[in-house]
């Protein structure tokens, strides 16, 4: 099974793959402008942090609530309904002017992020129904190389934008973007299976729960996928483009160009190792990240060198987000989809959130570099854990 002949026989995977990628770069576009808006209102390292973390922190506080929402409602309209959500949100940030509104900032990316977490997690329990063994992994892998892409292209070319014409453009534009998405979304006609779960959202919560808790293999895989969290370097990347490359480039660029050149990796890094990688050997991959990002941590005084390094931190990153993320869906029952699967994304998120805060609290106390190695050394750690539980996969 290759990418060309899933999206030959899946006609379906081809057209939320056109979603994903127009939906995708929209939320990247926005991401420079965000960032750009906090350094020019002189915010501190822990401002940009907190900001970042509300990317993340919805999805761990509605995971309970969506996972039983999906599992209990049609798909087609909710999804429609969380995109005009993240439209509107994005419109919304048109009304941000200074330093004394991010309150407000930080409610909008909370309540678009809320959005975009259960429709992540919908579509991820809609492939799941879809799919199964290696095109499943294949469809993620897509999904990830879409993701990847929109991510690079997506930064990139915000970076220039908010350079030359300023966040209130770049904004309007993610705007557009996202009516597109929805438009996109809405011509597209497709027929699942409908839900059979028919009990009420607290018993399907209470249920969902109990589920993962007497499965043990669904806990480690939730926990074991988490680890690609510890690559939330949004923040990480803000500092340095703050504290360290101002001094060559300015900081829209610097924050574009790092995260496109990472992200042109996260492309890429599926397409050249992913043959490779079996569940035997997980766990080398593991350590090769790990290494990859203390290498970076001590180049990053230089700019362009620390660029080269980003890179390789980024080629294994993919492939451990779609591998993990296959092998929960595989062990898991299709009745309970929707409520593990959003259980597996608020762990994820957990982990970007402690991560990202973990970076905001440390750069008052270290420098960036040892940070980053941290991280670094914590890819190593789960490397380890892997090989604890592997015979239980």
């Amino acid at each position: 099974m290759n990418y060309r002949k899933l999206f030959a026989e899946h006609k379906i995977i081809r057209d939320l793959s056109l979603v994903q990628f127009i939906a995708y770069f929209g939320a990247w576009f926005s991401n420079v402008a965000i960032y750009t808006m906090l350094v020019d209102f002189g915010s501190t390292e822990l401002a940009i942090s907190v900001v970042t973390a509300m990317h993340f922190l919805p999805a761990i506080l509605i995971a309970p609530f969506s996972g039983a929402i999906i599992d209990r409602v049609k798909i087609k309209p909710l999804m429609i309904t969380l995109l005009s959500i993240e439209l509107l949100m994005t419109i919304l940030f048109l009304t941000i002017d200074d330093k004394s509104e991010i309150w407000l900032l930080m409610i909008f990316i909370f309540i678009r992020m809320s959005a975009a977490s259960m429709f992540f997690s919908t579509e991820m329990s809609l492939l799941a129904k879809l799919l199964s063994g290696k095109p499943l992994q294949k469809a993620n892998e897509i999904h990830s190389i879409i993701w990847s892409f929109t991510y690079a292209f997506g930064m990139a070319v915000s970076g220039f934008i908010v350079n030359a014409y300023g966040v209130k453009i770049a904004f309007i534009i993610d705007a557009f973007i996202f009516f597109t998405a929805l438009v996109v979304f809405i011509r597209i006609d497709f027929v699942v299976k409908a839900s059979i779960a028919s009990d009420k959202i607290l018993e399907l919560i209470k249920d969902g729960f109990f589920y993962i808790k007497n499965n043990k293999i669904i806990l480690h895989l939730i926990f074991l996928h988490s680890c690609v969290g510890l690559t939330s370097f949004d923040a990480l990347i803000t500092i340095l483009a703050k504290n360290e490359y101002k001094y060559i480039i300015s900081v829209p660029l610097a924050i574009g160009l790092s995260n496109a050149v990472r992200a042109v990796a996260l492309m890429f890094g599926p397409i050249l190792l992913s043959k490779y990688v079996t569940k035997e050997n997980l766990h080398y991959l593991m350590i090769f990240q790990g290494i990859s990002i203390i290498l970076w941590g001590l180049v990053q005084e230089n700019f362009y060198i620390s660029l080269i390094a980003l890179f390789v931190v980024g080629l294994s990153t993919t492939i451990l987000w779609s591998f993990t993320y296959a092998l929960l869906q595989d062990k898991c029952d299709e009745k309970y989809i929707g409520r593990v699967i959003s259980y597996n994304d608020m762990f994820f998120m957990l982990a970007c959130v402690l991560t990202t805060l973990f970076i905001g609290l440390m750069a008052s106390l270290t420098s960036v570099d040892i940070i980053t190695i941290l991280l670094g050394v914590g890819f190593l750690a789960f490397a380890f854990y892997y090989t604890r539980i592997l015979k239980w996969i």
